[in-house]
């Protein structure tokens, strides 16, 4: 059993077997962040707002810490990102079981250090989820398996800020030449904002996701 905190939205209307969208937040944030997402989605969602297992203090919370010393500069604890993988996915399963969710129309959308653990999980744990939501984060090859399965059939959806000063754009731009090169089927976006989702992102992933149910 998974040990995650979270919030639930149910569907607005009953639905048997309702698709599944779970929530991944950024560095230092905390479950109610993307929350706020919750009231402008479908209806028929059951959405999942999960918090991370590491906490800040302040009501601040980390997937994996982000270290930074003289010798190596800035650098993540890629032992507690796979960890945090690893617990995202028993937390899936616990989500899909107790709330009797679409097998088929899992949703799995991450902003920032959520993103990219989004990336990472699909590659982990193949077609656990369908679709990926990623939102300014990259593809960390560091956060990959050995071999990456030929059977994933999983869709993406990546957007980044232009001017990110976090993550820097260039990282987010080479997203969908690696998804392209192993045949998968996604889309890319740039908007002309910071570390942040602009009202025309939040719209444009809404549509993709509409799409998909």
């Amino acid at each position: 059993m998974s040990d995650l905190h979270y919030l639930v939205r149910k569907p607005k209307k009953t639905i048997a077997q309702p698709p599944l969208l779970i929530l991944l937040h950024g560095y230092g944030s905390n479950e109610q962040d993307l929350f706020s997402f919750a009231e402008e989605l479908p209806d028929d969602f059951l959405i999942i707002s999960a918090q991370a297992p590491f906490s800040m203090g302040f009501n601040a919370y980390a997937w994996y810490s982000i270290n930074f010393d003289d010798k190596n500069g800035k650098f993540s604890d890629l032992e507690q990102a796979k960890e945090s993988i690893d617990k995202i996915a028993v937390f899936i399963d616990d989500i899909k079981k107790k709330y009797n969710t679409n097998p088929d129309k899992t949703f799995l959308l991450g902003f920032s250090q959520g993103a990219i653990l989004s990336y990472s999980l699909s590659f982990f744990y193949p077609n656990k989820v369908q679709n990926v939501i990623a939102l300014s984060g990259y593809i960390n090859t560091e956060l990959l398996p050995e071999t990456i399965s030929k059977d994933i059939t999983t869709s993406y959806y990546s957007s980044h800020g232009s001017v990110d000063q976090v993550l820097p754009v260039e990282w987010a731009r080479k997203s969908k030449p690696f998804l392209d090169n192993l045949n998968l089927k996604s889309s890319y976006s740039e908007y002309p904002v910071g570390h942040g989702v602009a009202p025309q992102n939040f719209y444009s992933f809404k549509t993709w996701i509409e799409e998909r149910l």
